[in-house]
């Protein structure tokens, strides 16, 4: 999700046929129904911080039953019109200090299953409705559980699924979407050597029909090889990135000025798993009809389910 100091974005993708992945078993080897009326604390850490995740987003994650709840099976992440105050970072951040906070203009929620549930390879598949408005950003992400090769991007960051401004005027450079309400979702990878030359590389992706993500559940998938990583919604496959290898483009890990680390790093060691939904910032804020468009708060994400295969190729 963090997207500041880019030093580009690449369209390394591939959209050809990929074979298809093998489950294991059928059953999920961690999964979160969300069948109780409470977020499970086995399973979830809530985050409470003002950072802005690294874009200048507008929000303050907070624990508050009106930005994180679950009721009929379903999760609802929320983000709200009101002024939030907390940690000026997060837990995570080496400036972390409880006492030093910032205060900001929304109020929304995010949690991660970081030190509870983290995993190397397998499929992710979360069913989830997104909201809509110029200055919406949910997100479902993940992060490495520890950051085995250096801080970010260098350990790495995989995007499930994101999007940006849903409903709102479509800035596609692609002429025959002009004036059409924004649809797309982005699946996309972060890596490489630290900012300002960090990379990620991604594609989007739009429902068939031009329906909206918000209009109703979709499932999001990732599948996660040792040398592939494939995006899927609905089951259907839209992007495929492998890693770097001697003449060609893919992900990689290098500190500056050292040689590239090796054994397709740095993909290849446990992430935990993140949603969040975010306003404005230096991604939702930047594009489309620019800004946030208050009128259309609440944001809100469902997320029906949560479910983690084991794959056997």
């Amino acid at each position: 999700m963090k997207r500041t100091s880019y030093f580009c974005l690449a369209i390394l993708v591939s959209t050809g046929a990929s074979a298809q992945s093998k489950l294991c078993i059928q059953d999920p080897i961690w999964q979160d129904e969300f069948s109780d009326e409470t977020l499970d604390p086995e399973k979830w850490n809530i985050e409470q911080n003002c950072w802005g995740g690294g874009n200048h987003e507008l929000q303050c994650y907070v624990n508050d039953k009106r930005t994180i709840s679950v009721a009929n099976g379903v999760l609802s992440l929320t983000a709200l019109k009101e002024q939030g105050t907390g940690p000026t970072f997060p837990k995570s951040h080496p400036s972390y200090d409880p006492t030093q906070t910032s205060t900001k203009s929304f109020i929304s929620g995010r949690i991660n299953s970081k030190s509870k549930a983290a995993f190397t390879y397998g499929r992710f598949e979360i069913r989830a409705k997104l909201p809509q408005g110029q200055g919406s950003w949910p997100a479902i992400w993940m992060l490495p559980d520890e950051n085995r090769y250096g801080p970010w991007p260098e350990s790495g960051e995989i995007d499930i699924m994101e999007a940006v401004n849903l409903g709102a005027r479509s800035d596609d450079n692609d002429a025959s979407y002009e004036g059409k309400p924004e649809t797309r979702v982005h699946g996309t990878l972060h890596y490489g050597t630290r900012p300002p030359k960090n990379v990620y590389t991604g594609k989007p992706y739009r429902l068939d029909d031009e329906r909206s993500p918000s209009s109703g559940f979709h499932v999001y998938r990732l599948d996660w090889k040792k040398d592939e990583i494939s995006w899927y919604v609905d089951g259907v496959l839209y992007s495929t990135q492998y890693p770097k290898t001697t003449g060609s483009d893919g992900w990689f890990s290098q500190p500056e000025g050292n040689t590239r680390r090796p054994d397709n790093a740095p993909f290849n060691h446990p992430f935990h798993l993140l949603l969040n939904v975010a306003v404005g910032g230096d991604w939702a804020g930047k594009v489309n009809e620019k800004g946030v468009d208050e009128s259309k708060l609440p944001f809100t994400m469902q997320i029906d389910w949560v479910r983690v295969y084991e794959l056997c190729d």
